[in-house]
């Protein structure tokens, strides 16, 4: 009998998550739905807020189908910018990068 549980995916983010990177990301997001998520924001340098909306609104997504969506890995200036926007992801870290 196959187990209900759907195998952990993963996904990189881009360097510059910029107002052309918004429907991309919004994409690639969809494309996961239904699998736990660990997210690798390590390589973020810049993210604008519309990115950070569609972060956001997948993890209530994932929330909402009883799936793990986690930032396994968060560049420094991933997590500054989050915080300067007044997005809380504390919750949503892996239990290594917790601060």
């Amino acid at each position: 009998m196959a187990s209900k549980k759907a195998a952990q995916k993963s996904l990189s983010l881009a360097p510059v998550l910029d107002l052309n990177e918004a429907t991309a990301l919004r994409d690639k997001l969809m494309a996961l739905k239904g699998s736990d998520l660990a997210i690798d924001a390590s390589a973020v340098e810049r993210i604008g807020a519309l990115c950070a909306q569609v972060l956001m609104a997948a993890a209530k997504t994932w929330e909402a189908d009883k799936r793990s969506y986690t930032f396994a890995k968060a560049s420094e200036p991933f997590l500054k910018t989050m915080q300067l926007i007044g997005v809380n992801i504390e919750h949503l870290l892996a239990k290594e990068i917790q601060r």
